[in-house]
Parts: structure tokens; C-alpha cells; sequence
């Protein structure tokens, strides 16, 4: 007898703990996370190995002992026969998990280990073993877990959930343990003569598994490499008859199993596994739509699946309608069937407005998840009200729409805001652009639930196609919390999902889903038309300019000259991009460059000078950090210094609370007139503390 160590993924512990009990009866088994022990035989041993549906390693324990220093590691290591276990001319590898306030690498750990191997082996001759990482003669596995430390064998060589059948995945695969333990948390290893669907299955790896559950076939059983084939204690006699044992206990084929997916690329992907597998006959696939495809059989059974989770923000505005239609047609179409789905989200399950049965957590790799059983009875296939005209947000935004309409007939844009946090619960601005919604959400206040905002933010991007008519593939979600410096302007995403719209006749490029912003700030449109009345005949300076946009308007107003500032050469070349959209050519001016040093060297002169600087900035860029509120006085000074006599600047910022310095602009020979009430455009009157603006002549 000797201690057997099994490790499994967080979430499968009583499972694996019942499976363990049937393969191998009798056994005492203590369980820890993550983690579950029993003294028992090699024959046990590797019945789990070629068995267990749930394990990831089986470890046939040799040491135990303290780690509570580096020296102690070592010690137990050594206290091992190595040679008993390994020839000096074999390969080994050591896999280190855990750490401690010692052992606080476990690189460190799997070195210490390794050395009093080797240096057993240099004491008794000149050769020594040496290190493999991908396959070697002889896995060593440490678990280290306070000032305690276990190592033995890897008998499995490498992750049991590896069945060597999956030849292809998709982005995120299922692994096969997660799927056995799914098909075992919904019951249906118990029925397995009862139809099973996967209506969403990838590469096909949950229909690969019930496979083997129904024809009792061994899930390691195409293995061919494990980590016991050049142990020196292996036993392949008893190995051998253990693998002809499985292979003469195996089933035919009940071809009850359905599998599906709408890509066409994966159910291809799924049936070249399930050929692999020896499993391809016993598994019926189609190219079919979930929300659409109706149960393959008249007899009720088990779907399990596994849905996507919407892990990067943007796949909520496509998810969250699609699962709403899923659930409508899963209580109509899949009546008295029972569904079990795993999911990261448990807020996108509710929008399927199903009733849970049961759900447990799991992992699916580093994903914290749960499990949800539902029971498509009668009372959970009553379908809810959906209907816009009854929800709170929905009647909100449709009351916008209505009041917007005649502003906006005397409007000549395609971009406005049509919400703006108008409902406490529900904070969030949307805007369109031409044919497209950008949603940001801001960032909860603390008296509200992180899982409350999560609801809410579903319910608007579940009616906002509804109310608006905008398909939620043309929708894009971003998150807007408090930002500093240039991160507004920082990349969030590479989906470039760029358009060219319009506003007052003019043209410009945004981008709607790779940036905080989209390169065109809707509540400066009214500031826009300012500069560009401003600007005729003018020598215009645009600074801090960002994409650009009021340089076309004071091009386009017929400025003399313009020049455009700014210190990412990115929104420096959107800039000349958006100049070329307008066919302007002439002497315009595109300078990369931190706005603030560049006006105290530069010696230009011009009549009207436009300032949008940020609140706060550190880049690294800088010579030093800026504030807009410490700092504002020294840039406009420095501003006068470029401003013919009677010129103008329009100076606008974001800060909340922000006050101008009249005074200093006073002894600056300028008049401040606040022009804010002027610049915010009525799409943006509920917030109108969006900026602030003013207006600074200079004498003549």
C-alpha cells in the first residue's frame, strides 16, 4: 500500500471523491481543495489512470515532509532512493506547485528538487540525469501547501483531461474533464439510453464524452504516453491486462447523442475529434442555429451545453439579445426536456428568465463558473412579458427619442446622444452614430451592487434594438469610469470598427469600439460651429487637438492657415485623415508635440486659438505632470504669447468644478466671457456640466 495523491479542478471535489469510491471500493479518502488522498495499490493506481473521468494526476506519493526552508525542501527530496526510480542516462521533470513564505518561486522549488536528485546520482557515478520538460522518463510532482511538501510520481504523465483524441478547438475549449463532470451534474451518466443535445458544441467535446460514458469506454484508453512507462517500479503485466480489461469492456453504440453548432468551420472541427475518438457513428451533427433548432428526437432528454460567456465586454451587446431569444424558444420548442448549461456569467443565464433547479461551481480553466440544472417543466416554460412598453428604461429612452425628434430635424448630423444616466438604476449614455449605437456605462456609484449594474446593463442592451431598431451586432459597449490623464485615449480593443459620418456638412472617421472615445466629441458640436463662424480669414491654432475636428471646421469655415497640435502621432494621422475625407488641401499644419512646450518655444502668430487640454495628465511624454486647474493660467499665458492683438482664444475643459482664473486673465489683457450655455448642444442639456467654455478676446 502507499498514498495516492489525486488533484482535480476546483469544483469537482465530491464528484471525483464518489468516483474514486467506485473504481476503487473500500478506500479511506481525505480530501482537501483541489485535492483528494487514500492509501492504495499500484493496481489502483492505475485503474484512475485509465479510468477517472474527473482527475488531472494521479500521484504515487515517495516523500513528505517539511518545506519550511530551502535546505528543508532538499532534505526531503534526498531522503528518496532516486536510483530505485530512474537510470542515470533517463530524463525527469519537475512540476512545483504552491508556495510559502520561503518557497515563494516555484521555479525555486522544482530546482531544489531536481538538485538533490542529480547531485544522489553525481555522488555514486559521473552520470547524471537530465531535465525534459515536455515528456520525460520519470514526471516528479511537488505539492507544497504551508510548511508541508508532497512528491512523488506523476503517474499520468501529463493532465488527464488530455484524451488524445482532440485534434482541433475552437478559442475556448472545453476541457474533456469539465464535460464529464457536466453530463454527471445533469444525470445523465444514470440515463444514458435517453437522448443527449449539445446545441452549442464547438469542437464537439461534451458529445465526445457521453460517447465514452455510454460504451463504457476508458477515457485514457488512447493514451500513449504516461508518466509510469519508464519508472523503473512500472508493472506492465498488470498495466496490460488493466487496458485489455477496458477494451473488452466496451459497448456498441446506442446513437442516441446529438450534437450541433451554427458554425459550420466547428461541427467540422467536431466530427474530425469524434473520429479521432472512435466515437464518430455513435454522434449525429448538424450546422443548426440554437435559438432556432427544434429536439432532433419526440422523446424528452438532456441538453447539455456550454454556451459562450461574453468574457470580453463588447460579446455582451451581441449575447445578451441572443440569449433572450434562446430562452423563449427553449421554453416553446424544448418543452419537458432538461437543460444543464455552464457559464462565467451567471447574469446572462438570467436573461433566459428560466428558473434554476440546481447550480454548482466549477472551473473551466481559470474561470470561476456555475453550473445551472433548469427543469423545462409547465411553470418554467411560462414565457415572461418582454414588452418594451412596460419597462422602465425602454419608455425612458422612447420618451428621448420623441422629444429629440424635432431638434433633430433642424439638425444636420448623423451623431447625437439619445440617453444620458437619465434613470438612477440604469447609468449609461448612449450614442448614435448613423446606423450604429455606442453604449458606456459608468461606473456604479458604491451604494450600488457590482451584480445590481450588471443587471441593469443587460436590460438596456436587451431593449435598446427593440426601441431603436439598431441590430445588436451593430451595438458597441464600453465602460467609463474615472479617467486621468490619456487614458481616455488609450486603445481598449482591436475589433476596428471604423465609419465615416457626418456632421454639419462636414465628414469625419470614428472609430466605435477600439477606443474610450470615438474620435468625435458629440458635446463640442455647437463649439465646433462656433470656431468655424470664427474662422474665416483667420491663422488658426488648434492645441491639445485630438482627432482633429475642429481644425476642419475652421478649415472648412475658410481659415487662412490652421495649425494642429497635438503628442500622439495615432490621432495626428486621424487628423489628416479626416482632413482628406473633407478634400482640404492647403497650408495646414500637423505638428507632433506636447502643447505645452512647444508653445513656450514656438514663435507663430494667430487670431484665433482653440484649447482643449485634459484634466489631468502624467504620460510619459511630459516633462511633468499637468493639471488642468493648477496649470490652466501658465498655458494661457503662454497662449497670449502666439495671439495677435485682437485675437481670440476658446478655452474648454472637463473638470468638474473648474474655475477660471479671471483675475490672471484680466492682467493678461483678456476678457472672459463665459460661453458654456452656448456650446452645449440640447442632446447633452441634461448633463450640462459635461464642459465648460469660454470665450477670451484680447484687447486690440
Amino acid at each position: 500500500m502507499n498514498k495516492i495523491l489525486v488533484t482535480t479542478s476546483r469544483g469537482l471535489d465530491e464528484l471525483l471523491k464518489q468516483e474514486i469510491l467506485t473504481l476503487c471500493p473500500g478506500v479511506e479518502i481525505s480530501l482537501t481543495p483541489g485535492m483528494l488522498s487514500f492509501e492504495g495499490t499500484l493496481e489502483q493506481a492505475y485503474t484512475l489512470c485509465l479510468w477517472s473521468r474527473l482527475a488531472n494526476r494521479v500521484i504515487w506519493q515517495l516523500a513528505q515532509g517539511k518545506c519550511d526552508s530551502a535546505e528543508a525542501l532538499y532534505q526531503v527530496a534526498d531522503s528518496v532512493d532516486w536510483p530505485l526510480h530512474l537510470k542515470p542516462n533517463q530524463t525527469l521533470g519537475v512540476q512545483f506547485v504552491g508556495t510559502n513564505r520561503v518557497i515563494k518561486n516555484t521555479q525555486f522549488g522544482a530546482v531544489k528538487i531536481k538538485d538533490a536528485i542529480v547531485d544522489q546520482f553525481t555522488q555514486q557515478s559521473s552520470q547524471r540525469p537530465s531535465v525534459e520538460r515536455r515528456q520525460p522518463d520519470l514526471p516528479i510532482y511537488a505539492k507544497c501547501q504551508r510548511d508541508q511538501v508532497a512528491i512523488g510520481i506523476d503517474l499520468s504523465g501529463n493532465s488527464l483531461h488530455q484524451r488524445a483524441y482532440r485534434q482541433q478547438t475552437g478559442e475556448a475549449p472545453l476541457k474533456e474533464h469539465i464535460a464529464c463532470a457536466m453530463l454527471m451534474r445533469a444525470g445523465w451518466h444514470q440515463h444514458t439510453d435517453q437522448p443527449l443535445v449539445d446545441t452549442m458544441c464547438g469542437s464537439g467535446t461534451i458529445a465526445i464524452e457521453a460517447a465514452y460514458m455510454a460504451r463504457n469506454i476508458a477515457p485514457g484508453i488512447k493514451r500513449g504516453y504516461w508518466g509510469f512507462n519508464r519508472w523503473l517500479q512500472h508493472n506492465p503485466t498488470l498495466w496490460d491486462s488493466l487496458v485489455d480489461a477496458a477494451l473488452a469492456a466496451q459497448l456498441p453504440a446506442k446513437n442516441n447523442i446529438y450534437a450541433g453548432d451554427v458554425s459550420r468551420r466547428l461541427v467540422a472541427m467536431a466530427r474530425t475529434n469524434a473520429d479521432e475518438a472512435g466515437v464518430f457513428a455513435d454522434i449525429q451533427f448538424s450546422v443548426q442555429d440554437a435559438t432556432k433548432g427544434a429536439p432532433p428526437v419526440k422523446q424528452k432528454g438532456f441538453m447539455v451545453t456550454n454556451p459562450p460567456y461574453g468574457e470580453r465586454l463588447g460579446e455582451l451587446t451581441d449575447l445578451i439579445p441572443l440569449f433572450s431569444q434562446w430562452g423563449k424558444h427553449l421554453k416553446t420548442a424544448w418543452k419537458g426536456w432538461q437543460v444543464t448549461l455552464l457559464s462565467s456569467n451567471r447574469d446572462l443565464l438570467r436573461v433566459l428568465k428560466l428558473r434554476a433547479a440546481k447550480d454548482y461551481a466549477m472551473n473551466n480553466g481559470k474561470l470561476e463558473c456555475r453550473l445551472v440544472n433548469y427543469q423545462l417543466d409547465e411553470a418554467n416554460c411560462e414565457q415572461f412579458s418582454e414588452d418594451a412598453q412596460n419597462h422602465e428604461f425602454a419608455n425612458r429612452l422612447k420618451k428621448n427619442l420623441k422629444k429629440l425628434k424635432p431638434w433633430l430635424k433642424q439638425q444636420n448630423t448623423q451623431c447625437y446622444r439619445i440617453y444620458d444616466a437619465d434613470l438612477p438604476d440604469y447609468n449609461v449614455a448612449i450614442d448614435r452614430y448613423d446606423d450604429w449605437l455606442v453604449v458606456q456605462e459608468y461606473a456604479p456609484p458604491k451604494d450600488i451592487s457590482e451584480d445590481k449594474a450588471r443587471r441593469r446593463l443587460q436590460e438596456v442592451l436587451l431593449h435598446l434594438p427593440a426601441v431603436t431598431g439598431i441590430p445588436a451586432s451593430q451595438i458597441s459597449l464600453k465602460v467609463r469610469t474615472r479617467q486621468k490623464g490619456t487614458a481616455q485615449y488609450e486603445k481598449l480593443d482591436q475589433q476596428g470598427v471604423t465609419k465615416t459620418v457626418q456632421e454639419n456638412n462636414a465628414r469625419f472617421e470614428v472609430n466605435l469600439t477600439d477606443y474610450l472615445d470615438t474620435g468625435l466629441f458629440l458635446d463640442h458640436r455647437d463649439t465646433r460651429q462656433r470656431v468655424q463662424q470664427l474662422a474665416k480669414d483667420k491663422d488658426v491654432l488648434n492645441l491639445f487637438a485630438y482627432t482633429g475636428s475642429v481644425s476642419v471646421f475652421a478649415a472648412l469655415g475658410g481659415a487662412r492657415s490652421v495649425c494642429t497640435v497635438d503628442m500622439s502621432k495615432t490621432y495626428l494621422d486621424w487628423a489628416k485623415r479626416n482632413f482628406s475625407l473633407n478634400q482640404l488641401s492647403g497650408p495646414y499644419a500637423f505638428v507632433q508635440a506636447d502643447c505645452t512646450n512647444w508653445l513656450a518655444s514656438h514663435s507663430g502668430q494667430y487670431d484665433l486659438i482653440f484649447i482643449d487640454p485634459p484634466s489631468f495628465s502624467n504620460s510619459k511624454r511630459m516633462q511633468s505632470t499637468w493639471d488642468v486647474q493648477r496649470d490652466h493660467v501658465a498655458l494661457i499665458t503662454q497662449a497670449v504669447g502666439c495671439l495677435k492683438p485682437g485675437g481670440t482664444i476658446i478655452f474648454s475643459n472637463n473638470k468638474r468644478g473648474f474655475k477660471l482664473d479671471t483675475p490672471a486673465m484680466e492682467a493678461l489683457g483678456l476678457t472672459a466671457q463665459d460661453i458654456t450655455k452656448h456650446t452645449i448642444p440640447q442632446d447633452f442639456a441634461r448633463h450640462s456640466s459635461i464642459h465648460k467654455c469660454w470665450q477670451l478676446n484680447r484687447c486690440k
